[in-house]
């Protein structure tokens, strides 16, 4: 057992000193005149029921007031919950969110709406992972960094609209090595990227195969899925005369890349070309990736602070009702 507020057990000093001077103060309360004058009268030992009038309503007082301290330092029961291993890993998603994203391939929704209902799904089945996510367009920009806050993570998630990082292009070699600097120094033993794009790489910095590589050196497994339907597709734009006019533009998915950025880091490349296959390629993801991390342990807490305050409620109530019944005293 142990007190949330220890020191509130320093007023036992008081409680103490008061039931001191109570006991010492006992004689100057004696009459100045004992009646009657009989001295033998004096020298008859007191009755058990007179000592109990004289001596119970303070020792309940005095009890009462030790108890609503003892209520005061809160007593508190332990019980050590020991740690384990729990599931959990680390993972990034890096979403394409270029403005080929807005075709309308899986209809009503387009790319990235699909994207988006996909990766939310996976979200809701995990429970221990810390999950990142990172866009890219042109240039890649990190739109949640790594956590265990689903809620936070599927705002942002939400968040995201097709040329959302105002960069033309898709910069898929920055890309990776942008979401590989938040997933390198993570505690997992397992960390993977699900890269999700519906072009091929041409723009950016580093290209998509070295920074494949680096991936591998540094542990992380690449999921790569191809986010767009076989043949050519629409994408809805603004009509210089009002409305919107769809726009058709050709599959220009870059397979045979995204299948090497994944042999290179030990994962798999899929093709999302409707939303059924979308919700298969996530489950067989959350399928493939278990693995452990260590969770601290952890004590549970119970406040015993209402036994003591209703045990002095009860001595208290006790002494004033006796001191007025059977222990009453005249003067």
């Amino acid at each position: 057992m142990t007190f949330a507020h220890p020191w509130m057990l320093l007023l036992w000093l008081p409680v103490a000193a008061a039931g001191g001077w109570v006991l010492s103060g006992e004689d100057r309360r004696q009459a100045s005149a004992p009646l009657p004058a009989d001295a033998e009268f004096w020298r008859t030992p007191p009755s058990l029921r007179a000592l109990a009038a004289r001596w119970g309503p303070d020792a309940l007082r005095f009890f009462s007031l030790a108890l609503i301290v003892l209520a005061l330092a809160r007593p508190q029961a332990l019980k050590a919950l020991g740690g384990g291993m729990g599931p959990g890993i680390d993972i990034m998603l890096v979403i394409d969110t270029s403005l080929s994203m807005s075709a309308i391939d899986f209809d009503p929704q387009n790319r990235l709406q699909a994207a988006i209902e996909a990766a939310s799904k996976f979200i809701e089945g995990r429970t221990s992972d810390q999950i990142g996510l990172v866009n890219f367009g042109g240039a890649p920009q990190l739109s949640c960094p790594m956590t265990t806050d689903y809620g936070a993570l599927e705002h942002a998630l939400d968040a995201l609209t097709p040329g959302d990082t105002r960069t033309n292009g898709t910069a898929l070699g920055d890309a990776i090595v942008s979401g590989l600097n938040h997933l390198k120094e993570g505690a997992a033993k397992s960390k993977v990227m699900i890269l999700l794009t519906d072009g091929r790489s041409n723009t950016g910095v580093i290209d998509p195969m070295t920074a494949a590589a680096l991936a591998a050196q540094y542990g992380v497994k690449i999921y790569a899925i191809g986010c767009a339907k076989i043949g050519q597709s629409y994408v809805p734009m603004n009509n210089p005369f009002g409305g919107k006019t769809m726009v058709p533009i050709g599959d220009d998915l870059d397979e045979p890349i995204l299948k090497k950025i994944a042999d290179a880091t030990g994962g798999l490349y899929f093709r999302a070309s409707s939303k059924t296959k979308f919700d298969k390629i996530y489950e067989t993801i959350d399928r493939l990736e278990k693995s452990e991390i260590r969770q601290a342990g952890s004590v549970e807490r119970t406040d015993l602070y209402r036994g003591p305050a209703a045990a002095a409620a009860v001595l208290f109530l006790a002494a004033v009702g006796l001191a007025h019944s059977l222990w009453l005293r005249w003067p």
